[in-house]
């Protein structure tokens, strides 16, 4: 999403990103809760694919502020994508960071400091959790 708003600016990045994701959901809407569907490779139940999605469109939302003023991600988008990274680490993360910062962490977006590693212990080698 970085290249994308880069290559489109931050505006017409985020129309890209909401047209997107109303396609999305328009499809969900009509597709049984139970239904497995496959994406980029994998095969999620709807609601893994609904949180999932949920937690790309925080982390490209946070792309999209990168060197901007603008609306950080709700609360609870925060929220599900901090819960998903502690389910891929296999624990709570033991560092002091706050949500946009443990995503950005999360997914490599910014590399994990010496003294971040060695908080982290064996957990640092998981890093990054998802990119």
């Amino acid at each position: 999403m970085r290249r994308v708003a880069a290559a489109l600016g931050g505006r017409e990045a985020g129309r890209w990103w909401l047209r997107t994701s109303q396609a999305v959901l328009r499809a969900a809407a009509t597709t049984p809760t139970g239904s497995v569907l496959a994406t980029q490779g994998h095969r999620l139940r709807l609601p893994d694919l609904l949180g999932t999605l949920a937690v790309e469109a925080t982390v490209h939302h946070l792309d999209l502020l990168v060197g901007v003023q603008g609306p950080r991600p709700a609360p609870l988008a925060l929220t599900v994508s901090r819960l998903t990274l502690d389910g891929l680490m296999g624990a709570p993360c033991p560092c002091d960071w706050d949500d946009p910062t443990y995503l950005e962490k999360g997914t490599g977006r910014v590399e994990l400091t010496a003294e971040e590693l060695a908080q982290l212990g064996g957990l640092g080698a998981r890093f990054p959790l998802f990119s």
